[in-house]
């Protein structure tokens, strides 16, 4: 089975928070699991440098965009590494490689008549004497009432015409735009109404989407699909490939979408390989995103696949709702983020991993604080996972001189562990990440009480031969714990390994090696419960509110 896995593109203007993390992280586990279980996976994603944002902070700094994408770019890349994220292929939007795929699929479209021009009133700004990018125009949403863009409202996730927006202003200069002609090509959608409803329906009675996924594209169905501009006025981007509209970009949103089919072009040129099983109707493909997104993924790239005849449309819409911090909404503008290269210089990696899957906003909004961070992090991870490991190893160190003792494994222990592969791999296949890593902590506990049931520190004393089984269970426990965390927990996963000796793994029971264990470190570290008020009082002094 082939499995196709698009992670949503960051804006190249920023650093990146938490929250985004929280969003694409299922990507990673998913390419994880299916990898352990033999499939051939292709998890893509890139830096979205062709946006409005960036040629908006290049101005205010007075720097190129250029130069604003490459600095994003390169620190997106230093920290989706430390949080060992496995892209097959991590690029951006701004290489000749893609904007070449994406005039091929204008041009495609264009030849099929899903293409056509139009003169129509756009965002003119004559203090600034141009026609304004959506993200330039800002105002009072129509439907909600609310701050918006000029290209969606971020309150009701409606997507929108800068001339639709309420007591409109330029964003440089603060000035009324005035509605002025000009000649543009527009995306027929309502061309794929019908398939579109046929498809969300197949994907909710299946339930393959999130149900915010399949609510808001019922309500935008509802509506009706309309027309929708495809190129603007802009200085940089992807150039239109028509004789005579060079000047004019194609426009992000079906720009960036076709990021996944151009990255998916770029891995096969670079590994010189053959894309084509991840494009078939076999291949399930997952696309990993925040709710504000969901149009783009759910209505817009389906309709371009649909017209360009390319297969798979997007199997499970995974579109997390959103991560609020310390009970208010993140805030970019107000600095009220934990921003994922500071966070990366104090805590491990798979204690943001954990939390996030763990605390993960799959159904609703949810909220993470510095309190329920550091205290998940030393219960959990530290008490729980990290104490079952270092008590078994430093028992098998002191009692068998580090070397594996010969045992019979608890018959109903290897049971369990048979069933929570299936059941945990289950619960991962259909997006249920936060119930699969539960599961596992719940087998972790249940380990705990096991090794205390039995005493093996009076065993070995009392009764030598049940203290070998229970110790080897209890290795039996961890070497099958470091491939059913290894999707979530990556880093210390591989040092439990490492030390069993267990390879790359599989998503199967493994019985373990008789090998010596070295002296080994504990996974985990204590967290001092004083760094909450650290990172509380951080937070509040980088706020601009």
């Amino acid at each position: 089975m082939s499995i196709f896995i698009g992670g949503a593109w960051p804006y190249a203007n920023g650093s990146l928070h938490l929250g985004y993390i929280a969003s694409l992280l299922p990507g990673d586990i998913l390419a994880r699991y299916y990898r352990l279980k033999g499939e051939q996976v292709l998890y893509v994603s890139g830096s979205d440098c062709n946006g409005t944002p960036i040629s908006i902070r290049a101005k205010q700094e007075g720097v190129s965009p250029q130069e604003i994408a490459d600095h994003f770019h390169n620190e997106f890349k230093s920290c989706f590494k430390k949080l060992g994220f496995t892209y097959d292929c991590y690029t951006r939007t701004d290489t000749q490689f893609h904007h070449q795929v994406v005039q091929n699929i204008f041009l495609q479209l264009l030849d099929k008549g899903y293409i056509c021009k139009k003169t129509v009133e756009q965002a003119y700004c004559q203090t600034c004497d141009q026609f304004l990018p959506d993200r330039y125009v800002e105002g009072i949403c129509p439907h909600c009432g609310k701050e918006a863009r000029g290209d969606q409202c971020d309150h009701c996730s409606t997507i929108l015409d800068p001339l639709d927006l309420l007591e409109k202003k330029c964003k440089l200069c603060g000035d009324n735009p005035i509605p002025k002609d000009t000649e543009h090509f527009y995306f027929r959608l309502g061309t794929f109404q019908k398939e579109l409803e046929k498809y969300v329906t197949h994907a909710s009675v299946n339930h393959l989407w999130r149900k915010n996924a399949v609510q808001m594209t019922e309500r935008f169905l509802k509506e009706g699909l309309h027309d929708r501009a495809v190129s603007r006025d802009l200085p940089i981007g992807v150039s239109v490939p028509v004789a005579g509209y060079e000047a004019k970009k194609i426009y992000v949103w079906i720009e960036a979408v076709s990021g996944y089919y151009s990255a998916s072009k770029k891995w096969a040129e670079e590994q010189n390989r053959d894309d084509s099983a991840f494009w078939s109707g076999e291949t399930v493909a997952y696309y990993v995103h925040g709710k504000d997104n969901i149009p783009f993924h759910s209505v817009i790239w389906p309709s371009i696949l649909l017209g360009i005849d390319v297969k798979p449309l997007p199997t499970h819409i995974v579109s997390n709702e959103y991560l609020t911090l310390e009970k208010h909404k993140l805030s970019t503008s107000k600095n009220w983020a934990v921003w994922v290269p500071d966070i990366l210089e104090r805590y491990h990696p798979d204690s943001i991993r954990y939390f996030l899957t763990i605390n993960a906003p799959e159904n609703r909004d949810t909220d993470f604080t510095w309190r329920e961070f550091i205290y998940s992090h030393n219960s959990e991870l530290l008490g729980a996972y990290g104490n079952l490991v270092n008590r078994t190893f430093k028992f098998i160190e002191k009692y068998f001189d580090g070397v594996l003792p010969v045992g019979s494994i608890d018959e109903d222990i290897r049971k369990k562990t048979e069933e929570l592969y299936n059941s945990a791999g289950t619960y991962i296949e259909k997006t249920h990440f936060k119930h699969a890593l539960e599961e596992i902590f719940q087998y972790i506990r249940s380990a705990n009480k096991y090794f205390d049931n039995q005493k093996p520190w009076v065993q070995i004393h009392e009764d030598p031969s049940n203290c070998q089984n229970t110790v080897a269970t209890c290795v039996f426990i961890i070497g099958n714990l470091s491939q059913l965390l290894q999707p979530f927990l990556p880093f210390s996963s591989h040092e439990v390994k490492k030390r069993l000796q267990l390879g790359k793994g599989t998503w199967s029971p493994v019985d373990i090696p008789l090998v010596r264990i070295e002296k080994f470190e504990p996974l985990f570290q204590r967290i001092d419960i004083n760094q909450i008020d650290l990172e509380l009082e951080t937070l509040k002094n980088q706020s601009y509110n």
